[in-house]
């Protein structure tokens, strides 16, 4: 198994492709990459904060020769994976999904992050930069001679943009956060249906290595494990929402209903009653309210949510 452990750092994963980890995963704690070639880099992801994406982007520069970064990818909208947009070299090409895009657009939380967290996240400076060229499908790039594809399932599944970059020939996935390696999921801003429909899409790559958006590195003999667990998570939320719906619950009260099982010991359990309000809002043909999510996450928690970004 490829281990995580101990203090964010930067892991060689094949020579010249590199994963970011940070430990312990947990709210905006993402891991990023790196794929370097003689003539540049491309970065898969930046971080939530200034000072964590500073720290990835130093640890880039010094394992690659501070050779410069041409490129950019984000796998999707949240802020732990784009908010260090901006601390990108100006001639930094980024690419995203189209509705990635739109999304990190319109995302408040960069402005100043409500105190849903605690401690409330301090960003540093950063400020919105957003992909400048989209795709909806996927789209193959050239970093030094490898060969990058980005590619999107052709649904909504941890969000509606979600992306990962795929290196054919070096068998390694960046599977962004349609993986979360050891700690709960979540889909509140996507689908359960299309996180399931996700599971089969990945399996297809066939990876040999794979670097979740979340949680330790893994190769292909733990993939059909962590894509196991997924399924078997999704499929427990689908089934506390449908008995908590048949009995006229709201879904904080069908997440208190809960047995957790198997699930109980990952982090950020709380994402449960964010998951039930999505799969009741499918269900209902309508939309999550985001700040009722939440607001019902953080009753369920007892408090605000815990982070060390």
């Amino acid at each position: 198994m490829e281990e995580q452990a101990g203090a964010a750092g930067l892991r060689e994963v094949v020579p010249g492709v590199f994963a970011w980890v940070q430990p312990d995963g947990t709210w905006w704690l993402n891991n990023a990459g790196a794929v370097a070639g003689e003539d540049g880099v491309m970065i898969v992801d930046t971080c939530a904060s200034e000072r964590r994406t500073r720290r990835f982007l130093a640890a880039v520069a010094e394992a690659t020769g501070d050779v410069p970064v041409r490129m950019a990818v984000n796998t999707h909208q949240h802020g732990d994976h784009a908010y260090g947009n901006s601390l990108l070299p100006d001639e930094t090409v980024i690419f995203g999904h189209a509705a990635m895009r739109e999304a990190l657009l319109a995302d408040p939380l960069i402005d100043g992050c409500p105190p849903i967290w605690t401690p409330v996240p301090d960003w540093g400076s950063v400020t919105r930069r957003v992909p400048s060229v989209v795709f909806r499908s996927e789209l193959t790039v050239h970093a030094g001679g490898r060969r990058i594809e980005l590619r999107h399932p052709g649904y909504a599944a941890h969000t509606p943009g979600d992306v990962v970059a795929w290196l054919p020939e070096e068998r390694v996935l960046f599977a962004g956060d349609l993986l979360f390696n050891g700690l709960t999921p979540m889909v509140l801003m996507g689908s359960l249906d299309g996180a399931l429909r996700s599971l089969d899409w990945l399996a297809a790559f066939e990876a040999e290595h794979v670097v979740p958006g979340h949680g330790p590195l893994a190769g292909a003999a733990e993939l059909p494990e962590i894509l196991a667990v997924h399924e078997r998570y999704y499929r427990f939320v689908l089934e506390v929402a449908g008995k908590g719906r048949e009995q006229g619950l709201a879904p904080l009260a069908a997440a208190r209903e809960a047995d957790l099982g198997e699930f109980a010991e990952w982090a950020d359990a709380e994402r449960l009653v964010l998951n039930l309000h999505r799969a009741y809002a499918e269900a209902a043909g309508g939309e999550a309210d985001l700040l009722a999510a939440f607001g019902d996450a953080m009753t369920w928690n007892g408090g605000p949510l815990p982070t060390s970004v």
